[in-house]
């Protein structure tokens, strides 16, 4: 039987007194693409700040089979852990290969002597980033910036990846390209934990998907069914057009 690469049990999360999340669970699997949607304020980004570390968080958390609890951001980075955070939080100063070796710091702490070699590889993954990499982050395109937070994150060689609203405030011709590459990042092997607004493009990407409402779990299932699921198609799909589910 496969161990979830995460498994989080009746986890609840919030601000000082403020509980965002009221006991939440759900389950990664290995190489498996996991999308959680849900409308604004529901606790979708809470979600991942709390899997990160960034907040405290009471319940169950395991990360393959290790519970992780108690333990610091930087504990669960060097575990394997990466959060694409919303903002992209990019060295703005700094050039585009400048900001993808700081990302480099997870395989250099484990005395990985051919870490740099990541550089390729996520060249090939992000070709434009390529062609910019003297170019300074914070002369990008809002497209050209969520590739660069991406390619940073897969330069520390995450098992798992969190990408928190990676289409957010992007054009659809860029949102396209970066769902393609979540494709790609799938056929690699890396686990994916996908919050996304743009719920139609989410389900048809995902393997399993969690609808997260005020704090709780109201719905989850393979991503393919929910997609057809009636409510999920009136609250998030509509009859054409994606409507948002930040």
């Amino acid at each position: 039987m496969t161990v979830p690469i995460l498994k989080v049990t009746n986890m609840h999360a919030g601000f000082g007194k403020a509980e965002v999340l009221h006991g939440i669970s759900l389950e990664v699997m290995p190489g498996g693409v996991i999308t959680v949607i849900g409308p604004n304020g529901a606790g979708k980004s809470t979600t991942l700040n709390a899997l990160m570390g960034l907040l405290k968080a009471n319940g169950g958390i395991e990360f393959n089979g290790q519970a992780i609890d108690g333990t610091t951001l930087e504990e669960r980075v060097m575990l394997g852990i990466a959060l694409v955070p919303e903002r992209r939080e990019l060295f703005t100063t700094m050039s585009v290969a400048d900001n993808l070796l700081l990302g480099g710091y997870r395989p250099m702490k484990l005395g990985d002597r051919q870490w740099r070699d990541g550089l390729d590889q996520v060249y090939s993954l992000f070709p434009r980033l390529k062609e910019r990499e003297r170019q300074m982050a914070g002369t990008l395109s809002g497209g050209e910036r969520q590739m660069l937070a991406v390619a940073r994150a897969l330069m520390g060689q995450p098992k798992l990846l969190m990408l928190d609203e990676p289409s957010l405030g992007l054009a659809p011709r860029v949102v396209k390209e970066i769902f393609n590459i979540i494709e790609r990042l799938r056929e690699s092997g890396v686990s994916i934990l996908l919050v996304e607004q743009n719920a139609r493009a989410a389900l048809a990407v995902a393997d399993h998907a969690y609808v997260l409402e005020t704090g709780d779990i109201s719905l989850q299932g393979p991503a393919g069914e929910l997609a057809k699921d009636p409510r999920v198609i009136e609250t998030y799909l509509g009859s054409g057009k994606s409507k948002s589910a930040a």
